[in-house]
C-alpha cells in the first residue's frame, strides 16, 4: 500500500464507522421526537424509521455533488438500492426467513416497481437534469403524503405492533431526543465528508471511475446502518421492520436522494449505467414483487432465496470489480 492511499483508506473506514454510530443515534432520536408528538408508530416505522435509514445515502450523495463528484452521487444513490435488496435482505432471510405480513409494506411495492422504471426512463438519455430531479422531488412529496394520510388512517397493522414494541424499548425523554438527533446530524455530515473525501482520492490514485467508487465501497458503506439494523431486527422477530426499512429506504434513494443532488449539478449517466446497473436494479425490485405477490406462499422469502440475492450481489459486485 503506498503512502498516497493510506490517508484517503483510513478516512474511508473512519467515515464509515462514525456513519453508522451516527445514523442510530439520528433514527432513534427522530423516532422518538415524533412518538413524543403523537406520530402513529405506523406512520413512524414508515416515514421517520424507513426513509431516515437513508440519511447517510442523502448526505453522502449530496456532498458528492455539491464537490462535483456526480458520479459518487448517481452510484450511491442506485448502488444503495442493490445492496439493500441482494445483500441486506439476502443476508437476513439466509440468517431467518422473513415473513411480511404488513399490508401497509406490500402495498408499497408496486410503487417502488414504478419508481424503478421512472428511473430509468430518466437515464435513457445519459442525465438527470435538473426538470428530471424536480420530478422525482414531486413524486417524493406526493409518496410522502399518500403514506401520512394511509398511516393516520390504518389500524392494526403487522408493522404498527412491531414499530411500537421498538419505541418502547428504546424509549427516551424529549431532550435526550433532541440531543442524540442533533448530535447524530453533526455527526453524520462530518462522516460523510469523510468518507466522500476518502473515496474521491481512492478512485483517482486507483485511476477508477467515481461512479465504481459510488456503486461499490460507498454503496456499501452507507447501507451499513440498515444492515446492522436488519440483522438485530430479524433475531428479534421483526420481519416487516426488516423489509419495511429496504422499500423506505431504496424509495427514498431513488427519488429524493437522487433529486436532491440533480437539483444541485445535473448528473451525467454514462451508458453503462443502463446497460449494466438499472437492469440488476430493475430484476432484483421486481424479484421482491414476485416474492410478496406470488400465489402459493404470500410475503415471504426463504433461505434459498436468500442465497441467490446473495449471489447474485457477489456476482454483480464480482462483474465491477473485473471490468473495473
Amino acid at each position: 500500500m503506498t503512502s498516497s492511499l493510506l490517508l484517503p483508506i483510513l478516512a474511508l473506514l473512519a467515515g464509515l464507522v462514525f456513519l453508522i454510530w451516527s445514523a442510530d443515534r439520528f433514527i432513534t432520536g427522530a423516532a422518538q421526537i415524533a412518538r413524543h408528538f403523537g406520530m402513529p408508530p405506523l406512520l413512524i416505522g414508515m416515514v421517520v424509521v424507513g426513509f431516515g435509514t437513508s440519511a447517510p445515502e442523502l448526505l453522502v450523495s449530496l456532498l458528492a455533488a455539491l464537490q462535483n463528484n456526480p458520479g459518487i452521487a448517481l452510484g450511491n444513490a442506485y448502488g444503495s438500492n442493490i445492496v439493500n435488496i441482494a445483500l441486506i435482505l439476502g443476508l437476513t432471510a439466509v440468517i431467518s426467513p422473513i415473513l411480511i405480513h404488513s399490508r401497509a409494506i406490500v402495498r408499497e411495492l408496486p410503487i417502488l416497481s414504478g419508481v424503478t422504471f421512472l428511473a430509468i426512463w430518466q437515464v435513457w438519455d445519459g442525465e438527470i437534469s435538473r426538470i428530471d430531479a424536480l420530478v422525482l422531488l414531486l413524486a417524493f412529496f406526493l409518496l410522502m403524503a399518500w403514506n401520512i394520510r394511509n398511516g393516520l388512517k390504518e389500524k392494526g397493522d403487522a408493522l404498527d405492533g412491531e414499530t411500537q414494541q421498538e419505541l418502547n424499548q428504546h424509549s427516551m425523554p424529549v431532550r435526550r431526543a433532541v440531543f442524540w438527533l442533533i448530535v447524530g446530524l453533526a455527526v453524520l455530515i462530518a462522516s460523510s465528508r469523510l468518507l466522500v473525501w476518502g473515496a474521491v482520492d481512492i478512485a483517482h490514485a486507483l485511476g477508477v471511475s467515481d461512479l465504481l467508487i459510488g456503486l461499490t465501497i460507498v454503496a456499501v458503506g452507507t447501507s451499513l446502518p440498515e444492515l446492522a439494523s436488519s440483522i438485530i431486527a430479524c433475531r428479534k422477530g421483526e420481519h416487516d421492520i426488516v423489509f419495511g426499512n429496504v422499500i423506505g429506504s431504496n424509495l427514498f434513494n431513488t427519488l429524493a436522494v437522487v433529486a436532491i443532488a440533480g437539483i444541485v449539478h445535473p448528473i451525467p449517466a454514462p451508458p453503462e449505467i443502463l446497460a449494466r446497473d438499472m437492469p440488476v436494479m430493475a430484476a432484483l425490485t421486481l424479484s421482491l414483487f414476485a416474492f410478496c405477490y406470488g400465489s402459493k406462499r404470500q410475503g415471504r422469502i426463504n433461505r434459498w432465496e436468500g442465497v441467490i440475492l446473495l449471489l447474485s450481489f457477489a456476482a454483480y459486485t464480482g462483474y465491477l470489480m473485473l471490468h473495473a
